[in-house]
């Protein structure tokens, strides 16, 4: 097939929407911790069951990952992104309706059925689109969607809070995720090679000869191959860790900062705007680098970095000033673990099993978010402060640091870059 050769690749308009994607995917889900010291108040709930209705997003979304994975290697992700970009607006929109906590479970669990098929998907779309040695590139641009959500919704949030109702806030974005099913529907394409195109960046000898549907034939793209793998298991099990020890505290960073040190809603919601910069200017730095570093590499650095401002939170973070230059630190690596997790998947699979590894390995953070949001909530419940929660959280990054670090080359690398 002839190599189409337009002015803008396309591989850069399927960057564009998958950013889309992801912003409004990740406003939905980091906008949650801005908006649940209202809903505390108004569904009159304690933090155990705030964090169960957080829980029920993440146990549909850990159901459903594996399954959109392995069905974007199948049907492609344009199709299941456009479904699930649906599904999750219907989601959302209902939890501006919620009375109770049943309720709410309820509509953010059909939320995160629709959120599970964006993420893994449009992570595998990327890769798909881009070459081996640009892969940290794209992905770090893509990476930036979900700062610039966190911190356009620390701002937006408590604006629509104070001037309207949490419900609204809910409505806002239901009606946004809705409007990415036109985008995703028309101008999404699954794959390159079927649509005349070389993944951008591609370069001689680099890349294996592919059929249509994007497979090699030299790719041994059996189950066992995965199954069979100690790297595999290590890194996901990784992933569940740092995943526990991140989320325990950004879920819970507002309400920390609001109820234990009696911050006002406004200047404690600032941190997520913090946070949400920080994401952006280490997901351009790091994953770029890590191109060159290795992955391997990357996520040591990250997961270490991560732990050292995690133990400061846990020891100083008793000042708002203090606080704040420690979340800044920990969002400049926060932002670029997921996709760096993810690029080991395009760098050490078989690349029509890219959705299938991405989608297991994302259940394994969905376990550890989840894990956390319930245990850090009852833990705060029944001592009356954060700091116990916050220090579990801390020993679960070192132990997400102390994984990556045994991991051994079992599979061969497809760059030299991209090892791990």
């Amino acid at each position: 097939m002839v190599q189409k050769r337009p002015i803008l690749h396309w591989a850069w308009v399927i960057l564009i929407i998958c950013f889309i994607d992801l912003f409004i995917n990740y406003s939905v889900h980091l906008g949650y911790g801005v908006l649940l010291p209202e809903m505390i108040r108004a569904l009159e709930c304690d933090r155990g069951a705030a964090g169960a209705i957080f829980n029920s997003y993440l146990f549909a979304y850990i159901v459903f990952t594996p399954i959109v994975g392995n069905l974007t290697d199948r049907l492609g992700g344009r199709v299941v992104i456009t479904v699930c970009s649906l599904i999750l607006g219907l989601g959302v929109f209902l939890m501006g309706t919620a009375q109770n906590v049943g309720a709410a479970c309820f509509f953010f669990a059909i939320a995160g059925v629709g959120a599970a098929g964006m993420w893994t998907p449009a992570l595998t779309l990327v890769q798909r689109w881009f070459a081996v040695h640009r892969r940290g590139l794209a992905l770090g641009i893509l990476s930036t969607s979900y700062g610039i959500g966190f911190a356009a919704m620390g701002v937006i949030l408590p604006l629509l809070i104070d001037r309207f109702s949490w419900r609204l806030a809910w409505y806002l974005l239901g009606a946004w995720s809705l409007g990415l099913v036109v985008i995703n529907g028309f101008l999404l394409k699954s794959d390159p090679i079927p649509s005349g195109y070389k993944p951008w960046g591609h370069q001689k000898g680099t890349l294996p000869e592919m059929n249509m549907t994007g497979k090699s034939g030299k790719e041994d793209t059996s189950l066992m191959t995965l199954f069979t793998d100690s790297a595999f298991y290590l890194i996901g099990f990784s992933y569940f860790a740092i995943s526990y020890g991140l989320y325990g505290i950004t879920t819970f960073m507002v309400d920390y900062a609001e109820y234990q040190l009696g911050l006002p809603l406004g200047k404690a919601g600032l941190l997520a705007t913090i946070h949400g910069f920080c994401q952006i200017v280490g997901v351009l730095t790091v994953l770029p680098v890590s191109d060159f570093l290795g992955r391997k590499k990357a996520i040591i650095i990250s997961n270490a970095c991560i732990t050292i401002a995690l133990v400061g939170i846990v020891l100083k973070g008793n000042s708002w000033e203090l606080l704040s230059v420690l979340v800044g630190c920990m969002a400049f690596f926060y932002g670029a673990i997921y996709p760096l997790y993810g690029a080991c998947a395009g760098d050490y699979f078989p690349r029509a099993m890219m959705g299938t590894v991405i989608g297991v390995w994302t259940s394994f953070f969905g376990l550890g978010a989840m894990l956390t949001h319930w245990v850090s909530g009852m833990l705060r419940d029944s001592t009356g402060s954060y700091d116990h929660a916050f220090m579990v959280n801390t020993m679960m990054a070192f132990l997400g640091l102390l994984l990556m670090c045994i991991v051994r080359k079992n599979s061969v690398p497809l760059s030299k870059g991209g090892g791990i």
